[in-house]
């Protein structure tokens, strides 16, 4: 198999891990921080209805939740790849980025979160893991 099959192979790995780090921070973030009392995180119509009751603190594990499930899965594209590690890294977060901005368009959130999230938690995440998985590899 060629090294840019392998490395594609690896990209797909780490997305499919990073999105399970995210997937599992996302659904243990309510028992780190609490919504506010009847506001329902697990549906977009829940989030809609109680938006409004959020403070900043109630993003955190949001925000930590897409930057180290990018950071994952751009470490392991790195570590893993055999050539153009950056590279493969970045596009794991460009990927992760796409899916950043769906979710600003579907699911209801405040600007400056929104900006926050899709200025530092993808690309950034995505080149400090590539770096990461470069040195361990």
């Amino acid at each position: 198999m060629s090294n840019t099959l392998k490395s594609i192979f690896w990209v797909l790995v780490g997305l499919i891990v990073g999105a399970l780090v995210n997937m599992t921070i996302i659904t243990l973030g309510p028992s780190v921080i609490p919504p506010p009392e009847g506001v329902d995180v697990t549906t977009v119509e829940g989030l809609q209805a109680g938006i409004d009751l959020m403070k900043p603190k109630h993003f955190i594990m949001p925000f930590f939740a897409h930057a180290f499930g990018t950071f994952v899965g751009a470490f392991i594209a790195a570590r893993m790849c055999k050539i153009n590690k950056l590279k493969y890294a970045l596009i794991v977060g460009v990927l992760f980025l796409m899916g950043g901005i769906s979710m600003v368009l579907s699911v209801p959130s405040p600007v400056w979160f929104n900006v926050t999230d899709l200025v530092l938690a993808y690309i950034p995440m995505a080149w400090i893991g590539g770096k990461v998985g470069i040195q361990y590899s």
